[in-house]
């Protein structure tokens, strides 16, 4: 009796790798377009994959523009004109240029060009400056505005998974930041 019970534990211990391989975030073909919060790839073809670590250095270094990609909602236009709007605060690497909306799996072409724009700014027009692209931890949308990037002709992305969670939980410095001015949509 005891044997086959020995073998059936065995058989479910090595199981267990094979399924959890199969639960890991896989790289889509195209961009994610839902559930955005979710669990990511360990990479993104093209790009660097950074640690907190590898990003502090660069950050440190002043080698990379750092872009948050972290959405925003925009005011709402049919609030009454007495409605106190207040957008949320965020943090982020000091010395970032922030981008919200930009990491939507379909683009506006009007948040399309906004984003960019906004590349083009960080990088001073040379497409080989290093690009690191962030969110939060768990966020597609870092992973989605990375790969536009690289679809761009961007030869220098790195993305940083971890975001601001990540510095945040290495007790790095942030900064208040305000997005750059968005188009109208």
């Amino acid at each position: 009796m005891r044997r086959p019970l020995a073998g059936a534990l065995i058989a479910a211990a090595l199981a267990v790798p094979a399924l959890a391989q199969q639960q890991e975030p896989f790289e889509p073909e195209g961009y994610r377009t839902d559930n955005y919060r979710a669990p990511v790839p360990a990479t993104l073809e093209g790009a660097r994959v950074l640690t907190t670590a590898e990003a502090e250095a660069i950050w440190r270094a002043k080698s990379g523009a750092f872009i948050d990609v972290l959405p925003r909602a925009p005011k709402p236009k049919n609030l009454p004109a007495s409605t106190v709007w207040r957008d949320a605060p965020r943090k982020n690497i000091p010395g970032s240029i922030w981008l919200p909306d930009t990491g939507y799996g379909a683009l506006p072409s009007a948040i399309d060009g906004y984003l960019q724009r906004g590349l083009a700014q960080a990088s001073y027009g040379d497409k080989a400056t290093l690009l690191v692209i962030y969110c939060l931890a768990d966020c597609w949308m870092s992973w989605n505005a990375a790969k536009r990037a690289l679809a761009y002709g961007y030869s220098n992305v790195a993305w940083y998974p971890e975001g601001t969670d990540g510095w945040e939980h290495a007790k790095l410095p942030t900064e208040e930041a305000q997005p750059e001015p968005r188009p109208e949509q």
